[in-house]
């Protein structure tokens, strides 16, 4: 039995602005169609945690973070694209 890689996101948002609450839809989307039961995604919001943004080097929101599997991974966005987050990510071929 082939034992699939779990992926860990973490996405960095600003409070419930637009961006980052279509952001959170997007990749939430995205995880249970390319990703089904094999993602977890954690959500920061920069306002209530500025020094782990910090920490990361977040700069700008949306952020999303792949943190495994390795290589990290990031891109900033609303990740509306869905074949360029699967680029993005590495997970394309």
């Amino acid at each position: 039995m082939i034992r699939l890689p779990r992926f860990k996101f973490r996405l960095y948002v600003a409070g419930t602005t637009q961006n980052s609450t279509r952001a959170s839809a997007n990749l939430s989307a995205f995880c249970t169609a390319h990703l089904p039961e094999r993602h977890e995604i954690e959500v920061v919001d920069v306002l209530r945690n500025p020094k782990l943004a910090m920490a990361d080097r977040v700069f700008m929101t949306p952020t999303l973070i792949k943190l495994a599997p390795a290589p990290d991974r990031r891109m900033v966005g609303t990740l509306s694209q869905p074949q360029l987050l699967l680029e993005t990510l590495g997970l394309e071929n």
